[in-house]
């Protein structure tokens, strides 16, 4: 459900150009899966496993709260609030998302996606904004930060967030390999690139098509307007 940005939309667009030229056959097609499901899932194990670690780094190193930035606490907050039925449900889920993908690889060699959503974000651009933030200093000390992921401040927080790769969790998630080759190139001269993502053991795959593109378009010399 993100809204893909023209400019990302371009890049693809031109990436299955370029490929066609070369003698690859491309077509639109849908992996059948619930992205922004598997988001929520992507995210329910990032907290969950922040969460054990900076237990974990407490438990090794005895320094209580100290050391951890204010966004680490707030999502291993969410991270402890999540029930273990809740756990093993999205853990299933991430099942599902493999032998989804591996179904789409039965039909298709590579799956082509924008690597971003957008173009390059700005610095500071993906900052918890400030309200969150502060509501995140007052609940910290008081051990009540758990109760900032309740809120829909947080949630809207977290989407923001996510929004500009909402294409790179599925690799992520299913372990596939996967490439971004810097193709295209937006008005202001930024790079935005397309994401190759390939069946388990297609890093050979993914290379060669990356070298083939390479030579096709060379990048290396290319840098951003100033």
């Amino acid at each position: 459900g993100t809204e893909v940005h023209p400019q990302a939309v371009a890049a693809v667009a031109d990436a299955a150009a370029l490929l066609e030229e070369l003698g690859h056959h491309v077509e639109e097609a849908d992996t059948g899966i619930d992205e922004r499901g598997l988001a929520m899932d992507f995210l329910a194990m990032w907290a969950t496993e922040t969460a054990a670690t900076v237990d974990e780094v407490k438990r090794l190193t005895g320094s209580g709260n100290a050391g951890f930035e204010l966004d680490t606490h707030v999502l291993a907050a969410a991270g402890r609030r999540l029930r273990a039925p809740a756990y093993y449900a999205a853990h299933q889920r991430w099942n599902r998302y493999n032998r989804q993908l591996a179904a789409f690889h039965t039909r298709h060699d590579l799956l082509l996606t924008p690597t971003l959503a957008q173009p390059p974000v700005r610095i500071g651009e993906l900052d918890t904004p400030p309200a969150v933030r502060a509501l995140a200093r007052l609940l910290l000390p008081l051990g009540l930060l758990g109760l900032l992921s309740r809120t829909k401040a947080y949630e809207d927080a977290v989407i923001a967030n996510l929004a500009p790769v909402p294409f790179t969790q599925l690799a992520n998630i299913t372990g596939r390999p996967a490439a971004s080759v810097p193709l295209h190139r937006t008005p202001d001269g930024l790079p935005l690139g397309v994401q190759f993502v390939a069946p388990l053991g297609g890093e050979g795959t993914l290379l060669a098509l990356a070298a083939q593109l390479e030579s096709a378009r060379p990048w290396a010399h290319l840098e951003p307007d100033l």
